[in-house]
């Protein structure tokens, strides 16, 4: 009997390992369905494996190298600290191997067959799984897609040894000398100040008029500043044209101001955004329907145009945030155990691991305005906080949007240390129907951060005690 002559029988099939996948998977089991998980990667995809994790885990190497220098205004001065960026991969690594066990042993625990291999679709209920030796046919009452994206290659900036991608870049056995960073979203900006951490000579250039594209020009002002002071060079709508591979780097050629110029560096990181994961799976054939960016078109519970096929996370609208692709896979997941859940973007945080840290949730102010909501906005400063002083970080804000007529909080953005973990009071806040009001009189401990949006909110009440 040859492997693969019967079909294996389940309820729930789901497509990709990844933040959506797994906890996709992870869900339809608690809800009783038999369900099996299918990868051709690693378990945990993109954002555990060469995405959110490892940079995380790099950028906190390079905040302690620059700690361990020392801080000669708090009056502390050593000497002799070195890098050892090998170690440095092995610690990162250990932190991702950590993680993608814990959630083999998850979908262990939860008794879903895990299946490694490239799934291709023969009809709306049957997909065959092709493996590294044979290949097997899966005949499923539902499906849920979770195949997340791949970075964009720019034509003239083909990947290669020296032109690399974020997982390029998270792989360097060495710290450059010099790195240009094209492209400044919050992938490549995070890495960019990584490497700068590290003492690399960093260059951006970007084609918009601004970093960090979607985040308020006060914030992405915060975060210019200190790449300014690590000796960064920002270059904003500059075209870039090509790179020359040299033997031991690469010549960068640009176009800024109407002048063309030529950087030389160790190696060029392209981060000019990610396309959807939607090809070469026989979507088509079966009458899934895409927009013209290749996104998957979903109803509000993740429904495709297929009733019996579900699809979340970056292969359909909206930021290609892993956060968002776990809320989806649970909302699909409930779907079609015939719950009625519903997906709601109103109060979706997005974060950039900066420095400072930035992070906004729900609307902001202009978008609030342009809404046609009249809004009140009310920012309290960092450098108003006792704990951000005592931390000597004490550059950003916090920021409230709240509609004036009753002071509902409708939105909030956060410049500063710890932005990633204080914005979920907010969202919580927006998610609940919370006003200015309740976050003031909602006691926070002092001395710490999380006071800095309770004084916003008491900014927005016009009864302010930290500010004038």
């Amino acid at each position: 009997m040859v492997v693969g002559d019967f079909p294996v029988e389940v309820d729930t099939l789901v497509v990709g390992a990844g933040p959506g996948g797994y906890v996709a998977a992870i869900r339809a089991a608690q809800l009783g369905q038999k369900v099996t998980i299918v990868d051709k990667g690693e378990l945990g995809g993109v954002c555990l494996n060469v995405g959110c994790i490892p940079s995380k885990a790099l950028i906190e190497a390079g905040h302690k190298y620059q700690n361990a220098k020392g801080s000669d205004d708090l009056g502390i001065t050593t000497e002799n600290v070195s890098l050892d960026f090998s170690k440095v991969q092995d610690w990162k690594a250990s932190v991702v191997n950590k993680l993608t066990s814990g959630v083999q042993g998850l979908l262990k625990g939860n008794k879903v067959d895990i299946v490694k291999g490239e799934a291709y679709f023969v009809d709306e209920h049957t997909v065959k799984v092709a493996g590294e030796k044979d290949s097997q046919t899966y005949k499923f009452n539902n499906c849920i897609l979770g195949t997340g994206s791949s970075p964009i290659e720019i034509p003239s900036f083909k990947f290669s040894e020296r032109v690399l991608d974020s997982t390029g870049a998270l792989a360097l056995t060495e710290v450059p000398e010099k790195l240009v960073v094209i492209g400044s979203g919050y992938v490549g900006t995070e890495l960019g100040t990584a490497y700068a951490n590290f003492g690399t000579e960093v260059t951006f250039l970007e084609g918009a008029k601004d970093i960090l594209g979607g985040f308020e020009k006060q914030m992405t002002q915060v975060v210019k500043k200190t790449l300014d002071k690590k000796g960064a060079k920002i270059v904003t709508e500059a075209m870039a044209k090509g790179a020359e591979e040299t033997k031991d780097g690469v010549k960068v050629t640009y176009e800024a101001n109407g002048k063309e110029e030529v950087i030389e560096a160790d190696y060029v990181l392209v981060t000019v955004g990610r396309r959807p994961n939607t090809e070469e799976l026989g979507l088509e054939q079966i009458g899934v329907e895409k927009d013209d960016r290749g996104l998957i078109k979903v109803d509000n519970q993740g429904r495709t145009s297929v009733s019996n096929i579900f699809a979340i996370g970056d292969i359909v609208p909206g930021p290609a945030l892993a956060h968002k692709a776990s809320y989806e896979a649970k909302i699909a997941a409930e779907a079609i155990s015939g719950e009625k859940a519903a997906i709601d973007y109103n109060a979706i945080p997005a974060v950039a691991f900066t420095e400072p840290e930035l992070a906004t949730v729900g609307l902001s102010e202009q978008a609030a305005k342009d809404a046609g909501y009249d809004v009140k906005a009310a920012k309290f400063p960092f450098a108003a906080n006792g704990r951000a002083l005592s931390l000597n970080t004490s550059e950003g804000f916090v920021k409230l949007v709240t509609r004036k007529e009753d002071g509902l909080i409708i939105g909030g953005q956060i410049a500063g240390p710890n932005a990633s973990d204080m914005i979920s009071e907010i969202g919580l806040a927006i998610e609940a129907g919370m006003t200015a009001e309740d976050i003031a009189l909602t006691i926070h401990a002092h001395p710490t951060l999380g006071e800095i949006t309770m004084e916003a909110a008491e900014v927005g009440l016009g009864t302010p005690i930290h500010t004038m």
